[in-house]
């Protein structure tokens, strides 16, 4: 009985996890209904834990009630992403600063890393690579804040506004053009100047946004 809660817990974290991946990078669009038998086929498993992690995601907001009870990726008006973003604008910022501030060596070597991965993508072309690089490398600097609850803040909006943010990246250029301004933000994390830092990560939030708006188009 024991191992057979620990094996559905998991399931249930798997796919809740691949699920969310799916959504962040664009793969799975805003609006989409989730089907819970096509996705326990996909899963190799029965549809309770699908279940059980849909309803996670919707706790967190990631997914929405359809008119006929299921579960799709929620949709936002221009006004709900203006202030998701408004949001997302502070508490990155925040999480600049206090990177800046607390930076260990570890921190920067794995956020280096991530960095380098996303250059490597961009230079190839690998959209689904560069995006999995992107949240990887964003999350790296949450971390790097030291501090759970304003990491699980910024990761919480990261994920809600994680369909509309892929759609921003159309082109290679995009790409490189993402690649580099990340390279100018960390290194400005990287020189313990926090006010450089929520600087550049405010210009860098400011510039996604109005990509953002851009790849979404009109209401």
């Amino acid at each position: 009985m024991i191992k057979e809660k620990q094996d559905r817990k998991s399931s249930v974290h798997r796919i809740e996890s691949e699920l969310m991946n799916d959504i962040a990078i664009g793969r799975i669009e805003p609006g989409e209904r989730l089907d819970e038998t096509k996705l326990a086929a996909r899963f190799n498993v029965s549809r309770t834990p699908v279940r059980e992690a849909l309803n996670r995601l919707a706790a967190q907001g990631v997914l929405a009630k359809t008119e006929r009870k299921g579960l799709r990726v929620a949709e936002y008006s221009r006004e709900e992403m203006a202030q998701m973003f408004e949001a997302m604008h502070e508490i990155e910022a925040i999480c600049a600063r206090l990177a800046s501030q607390r930076l260990s060596l570890l921190a920067r070597s794995n956020i280096e890393s991530a960095q380098a991965e996303c250059v490597s993508a961009a230079t190839e072309g690998d959209l689904p690579r560069y995006l999995n690089a992107n949240e990887k490398l964003h999350f790296l600097i949450y971390q790097a804040a030291e501090n759970p609850y304003i990491c699980e803040l910024a990761s919480s909006f990261r994920r809600k506004t994680g369909p509309f943010r892929a759609k921003k990246f159309r082109t290679q250029d995009d790409l490189l053009a993402s690649a580099k301004a990340h390279s100018i933000l960390i290194q400005k994390i990287f020189s313990a100047d926090s006010e450089a830092a929520v600087q550049g990560m405010r210009e860098h939030m400011n510039d996604s946004f109005m990509r953002v708006l851009e790849a979404n188009g009109p209401e």
